[in-house]
């Protein structure tokens, strides 16, 4: 039997730095007090004593300028990792991580690779209000060049994290602040220093058989959380952990749905044309539809943008019991 180890989201994220920095000298991190502060939600902490001031860098608040110089170093050989201090930041960057980063391979014809990660928390945290509280999965996913990575636990944020550095392609990496401090069950082989998980898989956290629930990041605990209450009343939901935005494993929903019959998509972001909206596409344009015995539902974000006061940042984001009426107004119970 393997034994299991309690391990934190950020703990996960280090480690997974950690190893690919030791693996692979061309490797290195940039950002906002990534450096000599441990990072500011401590997920570098230990790197700089251990790899020194060329391999992991402090810059200045400036993230259109330590981007660029990200990209730049990227197509010359070396394999950066930027992180934003949040991604609401990365907005101040987003012409380097789209025109200089997710196209030149295309614009290349394939001869200059991009092997990038951009990095931090992602979505709304807590109490910080509109400009600094919005999802950017639907945003970066939008773009064909990018690969978008949303991990849920500790095995999540290791495995993908490994990936996407040893991956050849500009790859987002959208982490969540509350996730940070939360510890999650980790194998023994999540522990080694060889273990991946692919890129562009989804994971089914919870099999079931009435209704099918999809979603991303922080919100696929509300799903577990939600189908927990559900199966006391006898409602058994299957539980998909999405874990890549982009590409996106349609095929896992799809063999899902043709399975509960049912679909409820459920995420952190704005409505309109969110990862919901395009799951909801997909399935209507895919084999599993006729499968369908009702429509789907999305529960997402309030098409606002996000208020500061506590109670309307509750009613702003999805609770457990907008899943739990979600699932029975689906299955029309």
């Amino acid at each position: 039997i393997q034994a299991q180890f309690n391990v934190t989201v950020r703990d996960a994220l280090n480690q997974a730095m950690d190893e690919e920095l030791e693996r692979d000298e061309r490797v290195f991190l940039l950002g906002e007090e990534v450096a000599q502060y441990d990072g500011a939600y401590k997920v570098s902490r230990g790197l700089w004593k251990k790899y020194g001031d060329k391999r992991i860098i402090d810059t200045p608040i400036s993230e259109m300028g330590f981007a660029g110089i990200a990209v730049g170093a990227a197509m010359a050989g070396l394999r950066p990792i930027c992180e934003f201090m949040t991604f609401n930041f990365s907005m101040q960057a987003i012409d380097q991580v789209i025109n200089s980063a997710a196209k030149t391979c295309y614009m290349s014809a394939g001869l200059q690779a991009v092997p990038i990660v951009f990095r931090g928390p992602n979505g709304a945290s807590a109490g910080v209000a509109a400009q600094h509280s919005q999802c950017f999965a639907a945003w970066y996913a939008h773009c064909p060049g990018l690969k978008v990575v949303s991990p849920w636990n500790s095995e999540d944020a290791k495995g993908l994290l490994k990936s996407s550095i040893r991956d050849d392609n500009p790859v987002v990496f959208l982490e969540n602040e509350l996730l940070y401090g939360v510890p999650f069950e980790m194998s023994e082989e999540a522990q080694s220093k060889d273990f991946t998980i692919p890129i562009g898989k989804a994971k089914v956290e919870r099999a079931g058989s009435h209704i099918t629930l999809v979603s991303h990041s922080r919100y696929v605990g509300h799903c577990l959380d939600a189908a927990a209450v559900l199966a006391k009343e006898g409602i058994e939901c299957e539980v998909i952990n999405l874990r890549t935005i982009r590409p996106m494993d349609v095929e896992s929903i799809e063999a899902s749905v043709m399975k509960t019959n049912h679909l409820v998509t459920v995420e952190g972001g704005w409505p309109q044309f969110g990862v919901g909206a395009e799951i909801c596409a997909r399935i209507m344009e895919g084999s599993a539809f006729n499968y369908l015995d009702s429509p789907v539902t999305r529960v997402t974000g309030v098409d606002i943008p996000m208020p500061y006061a506590k109670i309307l940042e509750d009613h702003s984001l999805p609770q457990i019991k907008d899943i739990i009426f979600s699932v029975k107004k689906t299955l029309n119970v």
